[in-house]
């Protein structure tokens, strides 16, 4: 799946306080709930055209929505917050910002069965082109979140399997597996995803964390689509 690849960073206006704006707050609230929409659309699939099938809506509606916000909370805005907070923890100006367009492409895609999508990107102002080492750490961020995120998941689902007789443990792996995919695909060191930036910081960094969310999101992979369980059983 492709995910968010738009962390292109620099603002015109600088300052050092953490802070937000209506701005922001308004732009990213629009970004999440058409990324939402977008996730109900791929999840769901043919099935939420399918007029005849009215049981796949009556038995799945309100799950497939909930954890398509979740994971639109979780693997995207979340993964945005965290590239704010790294940023403003080291002195510099940051906000989210969405791009139109990008939410355009995302609504295109999912209809069409799969997500490209670039809702937007949190900006930030103040560092220097130069210097790798704030970039890096800044772009490391949002991945990192995902891998959280995956793990905590990953373990609810787990426990969900081994104590209760509900399928919540298939929802939580569900977002565990989304959260791990997207911290991979953003490690990736192309064009404008984090991982070029954490790559031009530090290549064992990069190497470390590209190698182990791989592995993670692998796992979690053949978790979510062999076995249909958190336990490979």
């Amino acid at each position: 799946m492709s995910w968010t690849r738009s962390y292109a960073y620099g603002w015109p206006n600088e300052r050092t306080e953490a802070s937000t704006s209506s701005t922001e707050v308004s732009q990213i609230i629009i970004a999440y709930v058409v990324l939402t929409f977008d996730l109900v659309i791929l999840f769901g699939g043919v099935n939420l055209f399918s007029g005849y099938d009215t049981s796949f809506l009556q038995q799945y509606i309100v799950p497939l929505v909930s954890v398509s916000a979740a994971a639109a909370l979780t693997g995207f805005v979340a993964h945005e917050m965290a590239h704010k907070v790294a940023a403003q923890r080291r002195g510099f100006w940051a906000e989210f910002r969405l791009s139109p367009s990008g939410l355009l492409v995302s609504v295109i895609t999912a209809f069409l069965g799969f997500l490209w999508a670039a809702p937007g990107a949190t900006v930030v102002s103040g560092v220097d082109e130069r210097d790798r080492e704030d970039w890096g750490h800044i772009a490391l961020a949002g991945p990192m979140m995902n891998v959280v995120f995956a793990v905590v998941f990953y373990a609810g689902s787990a426990a969900a399997f081994v104590f209760s007789s509900s399928d919540a443990y298939f929802w939580l792996l569900m977002l565990a597996f989304v959260n791990g995919w997207f911290g991979v695909f953003n490690l990736i060191p192309i064009g404008p995803l984090d991982g070029r930036k954490v790559l031009r910081w530090s290549r064992g960094v990069w190497a470390a964390a590209f190698v182990g969310t791989a592995i993670l999101a692998g796992a979690l992979a053949i978790a979510f689509y062999v076995y249909g369980d958190p336990l490979f059983v």
